[in-house]
């Protein structure tokens, strides 16, 4: 018994080891972060590792992450810089009405902060799967923006519980020091970790039947023309024509 106990392949031990992959991943991700450009691609390469630890596809967890740093480099980096533009220009907005601003009146006031809140929980909304899906899925950053739009207002029950839990931990990180020293210890990858639960089923949603030789499921929502622009390699039987839709 207990030698069952004791072994690595139990569940336990395995959800452990799990927490250990993301003590590793907060040192990478923070470390490829430093020069901020790079927030897009270590985010990417975090939910790469995420995702495949919440199906319990164990593997070498610097290898995975920096193999996915490598390879979305480029497109993320762009993905993460118009998101900061984007950010802190509704940032600014909020802040120049909430404030006062010039002579406005209260009325009109209150009409621009409710704009500018609905367009920040649509940024949110985005945000939280902009990354995952260009983890996992070949697309145009077009292709990919669109993607996480339509798959947040699709599923916006677990969008809004992503939110809810995102904020949740945050908030406790902070106001709370007994859990200060998991945010220190675990940072972003345990929010991408949490994340990755609501969303590895969604995603699974819209993986082709086929898989990749290398196992890691990373299907076609365009065309190929479309892949091939984004800079990725497909083989024609990977191609997936179509929009995503249920299976």
């Amino acid at each position: 018994m207990l030698s069952g106990f004791f072994n690595y392949d139990n569940p336990v031990w395995r959800f452990i080891g799990k927490f250990g992959d993301l003590i590793i991943l907060n040192v990478l991700w923070f470390v490829c972060s430093i020069p901020i450009f790079t927030i897009g691609a270590s985010t990417t390469a975090v939910y790469y590792v995420t995702l495949k630890l919440a199906r319990n596809d164990d593997g070498y967890t610097i290898r995975s992450f920096f193999k996915s740093f490598k390879e979305n480099f480029k497109q993320a980096t762009i993905i993460w810089l118009i998101m900061l533009a984007v950010g802190l220009i509704l940032g600014f907005d909020m802040l120049f009405f909430t404030r006062g601003g010039f002579n406005m009146s209260q009325q009109f006031k209150t009409v621009m902060v409710t704009i500018f809140l609905a367009m920040s929980i649509i940024y949110l909304a985005i945000i939280t799967y902009i990354f995952p899906l260009q983890s996992r899925f070949y697309n145009t950053i077009k292709r990919t923006f669109f993607n996480a739009f339509f798959m947040s207002i699709r599923h916006l029950f677990q969008t809004i519980a992503i939110i809810v839990i995102d904020v949740a931990v945050v908030v406790a990180m902070v106001m709370i020091p007994q859990i200060m020293m998991f945010g220190v210890l675990f940072g972003f990858p345990l929010l991408a970790f949490i994340n990755s639960y609501i969303l590895s089923p969604i995603l699974q949603k819209y993986m082709p039947k086929e898989e990749r030789e290398d196992g890691d499921m990373r299907p076609i929502f365009a065309d190929e023309e479309e892949a091939l622009k984004a800079g990725g390699t497909v083989k024609e039987d990977e191609v997936k024509k179509e929009e995503p839709t249920e299976q």
